[in-house]
């Protein structure tokens, strides 16, 4: 299927949020990591720079809840997360550990504007809440998949949902530590940990 200009733009946008963080993620970055016409963004993203964000961030959500449910339906719980480790560990390889989690940027960052007046900085922390709000759905979103993973295990349900907010704590966090340390060791090691505790839990 062909990408769309708009698509282009919101892959790109993903992209930079995951190396630069939501500040370096500007609408001329953009246009320039996606190769697409300056003109484009106010015809497919009337709403500016916040409503390209908000598209990037639901990219970004999406970009690794589809590769998690084939991967604990197709594995269970412990062997999909596996591999699903397996392949946060490719990519910080492959980017040279520039890449990180775009959902997570959202967090650490205050949203900012082009414009610094004072009714622009309430409107500011006014979108800020909003993108915040939206990763928190999507961090939930991930916590269901593998709780629900970890339930049909045979594990109870409270449980299964405080072990799934540890993994995802453990992955997002290790992530982190990979990048800084320039090595996934932090992650081989952090999983390890986990995986026993999911091992010794699972019946």
């Amino acid at each position: 299927m062909k990408i769309t200009t708009r698509d282009r733009m919101i892959i790109g946008a993903a992209d930079l949020l995951k190396r630069r963080g939501m500040h370096a993620t500007s609408i001329r970055e953009v246009v320039r990591h996606s190769e697409t016409p300056r003109g484009s963004i106010t015809h497919h993203f009337p709403g500016g720079k916040k409503e390209l964000l908000e598209a990037a961030i639901k990219y970004a959500g999406e970009e690794v809840s589809g590769p998690l449910t084939q991967l604990l339906a197709a594995h269970g719980p412990i062997k999909g997360l596996e591999l699903f480790v397996g392949a946060w560990r490719k990519t910080l390889i492959d980017t040279s550990f520039d890449a990180g989690c775009a959902v997570l940027a959202v967090t650490v960052e205050q949203y900012t504007s082009d414009q610094r007046s004072e009714a622009d900085q309430v409107l500011e922390r006014q979108i800020h809440q909003q993108l915040l709000s939206q990763a928190h759905e999507i961090f939930c979103g991930w916590q269901r998949l593998i709780s629900e993973s970890l339930h049909n295990s045979g594990i109870d349900s409270a449980r299964a949902d405080s072990l799934a907010l540890m993994t995802i704590a453990a992955i997002e966090g290790s992530v982190a530590l990979c990048r800084a340390a320039r090595s996934t060791l932090p992650l081989d090691r952090i999983w390890e940990q986990m995986r026993n505790l999911l091992e010794h839990e699972v019946v």
